[in-house]
């Protein structure tokens, strides 16, 4: 196979499959790290003319860990629907996207092709594309999901109501989930980052945020962002689980370094079914960000596109209600600035809608990244005009626990009047009954937490 380009008089030679897909990506903190990104626009440039005329077969045929390797590649490879894939194996990258960005490409026409993609062939055609084309193919995906509510409608954007404390204090926590549910924030779901990961801890913020629920009949559904082995644990136990989380690489190494494996991943999706206390179908929850699988020496020297879209491509055997791409919290090892940022959030939420996946995103940054309050507003309007199903709701938008910046609790709302969207059906009833919200807009009750002690 001749992976080769000239460009002005200078000829660019590609190693393998591997090497041509981390040359063709956008500059990025993270390869240059890694040490497999293109050394100049130029050899970026040829790498993309060359990956354009490669085709689908071929990236199939050279995954970035091999088959026998890595139980991610094979998860992804035994997935792949044979009768699709025969008719468009022979397809290049070009052409995909070319057909993707086409008027005449209809939703359900992309859904059915996804399903003969693997997370290599997504890879190579996010890397085609300009953010305009992401945010264009990606607004035409529509990924519909349902635990207690229903989140991917069009026209509508969830947000994650994120009440951390550095303590773990229920009547803190408590008094954080009233305020955002005042501003619309937790139709996605309640979701706390637990600073215990014991089995007490966990089970007592899980009663709490159940009964919270169920006492103001909230259609949402609660989950602990603990490891999954103690979720798992608390469930056995009888405590009241609706989604069930997990942190994904893109790697059977990767997975190794979160203490899971594909095996844990079954029984927990198996548990979820049995005892979650949601309506379902759909029980599951991952966050992931590009740069896990670098930080956990777990890239086997691919770039940091082609392993985040392994994890969806892995996320996918689970059908889960939300994927949550952290896009800036690994920091700027990996993501820079707000320019890669910006990229990398758009990559993220196209390569999620392309796998099948309903897909959210922690539009935010570290404290010592090259960032701005303006900037991370830039990408949550670029995210909401591409459909992206929901995003993050935090206290002032700075997260006391997590120490990191993202979105607030009235960033949500704020998108949906300049955007024309609304919250997820059910829980927009919910606010309508209350008095928080007519005809889409927040009343004056909104913003005002001790609405929530009245009773």
């Amino acid at each position: 196979m001749q992976l080769a380009a000239t460009l002005f008089g200078h000829r660019y030679q590609f190693r393998d499959i591997k090497d041509l897909l981390a040359k063709a990506n956008e500059d990025k903190s993270g390869d240059h790290l890694a040490g497999v990104a293109a050394e100049s626009a130029a050899e970026r440039m040829a790498a993309r003319f060359v990956l354009s005329e490669v085709t689908l077969e071929t990236l199939r045929q050279h995954p970035a860990v091999p088959y026998e390797e890595d139980e991610v590649t094979r998860v992804i490879d035994d997935a792949v629907n044979e009768s699709v894939y025969a008719e468009i194996k022979e397809m290049q990258v070009g052409e995909l996207r070319e057909w993707l960005l086409a008027d005449t490409t209809t939703e359900d026409m992309v859904k059915r092709l996804s399903n003969a993609l693997t997370a290599e062939m997504v890879a190579a055609v996010t890397k085609l594309m300009s953010n305009l084309d992401l945010m264009l193919a990606a607004s035409k995906i529509k990924v519909v999901k349902h635990c207690n509510n229903t989140i991917g409608l069009r026209g509508t954007l969830g947000s994650r109501c994120q009440p951390n404390n550095q303590t773990d204090s229920t009547e803190g926590i408590r008094a954080a989930i009233y305020e955002g549910l005042s501003f619309g924030s937790g139709d996605s779901v309640i979701g706390i980052n637990p600073s215990d990961d014991s089995l007490g801890s966990v089970s007592r913020l899980l009663e709490m945020t159940y009964e919270v629920i169920t006492r103001w009949e909230i259609p949402t559904q609660n989950c602990l962002l603990s490891h999954v082995s103690t979720q798992m644990e608390a469930m056995r136990k009888g405590a009241p689980v609706g989604l069930v989380f997990q942190s994904l690489a893109g790697s059977q190494k990767g997975n190794d370094s979160f203490g899971i494996d594909v095996a844990l991943l079954d029984e927990a999706y198996a548990l979820a079914k049995r005892y979650s206390v949601a309506t379902g179908p759909n029980f599951m929850y991952f966050e992931t960000g590009q740069g896990s699988e670098l930080s956990a020496d777990a890239h086997h020297g691919a770039d940091q596109v082609v392993m985040e879209a392994r994890c969806y491509g892995l996320a996918k055997r689970y059908d889960p209600f939300q994927l949550n791409t952290v896009v800036g919290f690994i920091g700027p090892e990996y993501l820079y600035d707000s320019t890669q940022i910006t990229r990398a959030g758009l990559e993220d939420h196209f390569m999620g809608k392309l796998t099948g996946i309903s897909m959210g995103a922690d539009v935010c940054y570290t404290n010592h990244a090259r960032s701005t309050q303006n900037e991370l507003e830039n990408l949550a309007v670029l995210l909401g005009a591409s459909g992206v199903n929901y995003i993050m709701g935090i206290p002032m938008g700075d997260d006391s626990m997590l120490s990191y910046q993202s979105s607030s609790y009235h960033d949500a709302p704020s998108l949906r009047q300049l955007l024309g969207l609304r919250p997820l059906p059910e829980f927009e009833a919910w606010m309508e009954g209350l008095g928080l919200l007519r005809d889409g807009r927040l009343t004056e009750k909104a913003g005002d937490a001790s609405f929530f002690l009245s009773r």
